[in-house]
């Protein structure tokens, strides 16, 4: 245990503006009580990206990102698909699909995308991997995403990514108002499924950054022959019936799924 003494503080006036502006800011952000950022644009009449504080239906304090800029806003940071190591397949640290690797009693993985285990910080999403208890509480009807490189501040998440793209047709009033509830009913797991055949929904996409000729130029030559961009679709198999959760941008037309996942 290594133990340290802390350096006596300086005083802060809080009822002083001018003593610590951000210091004020975030207290003013303690004070919202709501389980979504929708609710806090909504009720408060909050406008301004960053962090804030949401409660859960079981009274669990935690700490998200809101967008209150796009398209309406009032987007709450519920999950964040971290890539440690682009040369690991389900090792240390793919808290999304296994840190056991493959293993043919273990078809679900770490089963993270169907249950309620929490992880990581907002703050540090594009350093590790994130998990809220607005995964699995907060009942929603559309998703957004952001392509943001790693190691990003989170400041500078808006201007870095590489695409941000929402849906707008309310499919998840269809699948249980959730991503966890979606993933109930389309299980990530091995050897269910056939592809093409078992994928689960394929929803379009609004671009907020980016376009449909952006997402190709991500892939190579031969991955670009078996998807058609401007779509999210959720729990593909491949040729091997391996599952994958999502195919992020673009909808799978071929069986080779790894490739664009």
């Amino acid at each position: 245990m290594y133990v340290i003494q802390e350096a006596e503080a300086p005083c802060i006036n809080i009822s002083d503006t001018n003593s610590n502006h951000e210091l004020e800011k975030l207290l003013d952000r303690i004070k919202y009580v709501a389980r979504s950022c929708k609710e806090i644009r909504d009720k408060y009449h909050v406008y301004d990206d960053g962090l804030y504080y949401l409660i859960s239906s079981r009274g669990v304090l935690y700490q998200t990102f809101c967008d209150m800029t796009t398209a309406g806003g009032g987007w709450t940071l519920v999950a964040g698909v971290h890539e440690n190591n682009m040369y690991g397949k389900c090792t240390v640290g793919d808290r999304w699909s296994s840190q056991q690797g493959s293993n043919p009693y273990r078809p679900d993985g770490d089963g993270t995308w169907a249950n309620r285990v929490t992880f990581g910080a907002a703050e540090a999403a594009t350093s590790d991997d994130y998990k809220n208890p607005g995964y699995f509480d907060i009942v929603a009807q559309d998703v957004s995403v952001w392509h943001v490189p790693n190691n990003v501040q989170l400041e500078h998440w808006t201007t870095a990514s590489i695409l941000r793209y929402h849906t707008e047709n309310l499919f998840l009033t269809l699948h249980g108002g959730n991503l966890f509830n979606l993933f109930k009913k389309f299980p990530v797991r091995f050897g269910i499924g056939t592809c093409n055949i078992d994928n689960g929904p394929a929803i379009p996409i609004v671009y907020d950054t980016g376009n449909t000729i952006t997402t190709v130029n991500l892939y190579g030559p031969n991955p670009r022959e078996i998807f058609q961009p401007g779509f999210i679709t959720f729990r593909v198999f491949n040729t091997e019936k391996a599952a994958m959760a999502l195919c992020s941008g673009v909808k799978p037309t071929g069986c080779h799924t790894e490739h664009v996942s």
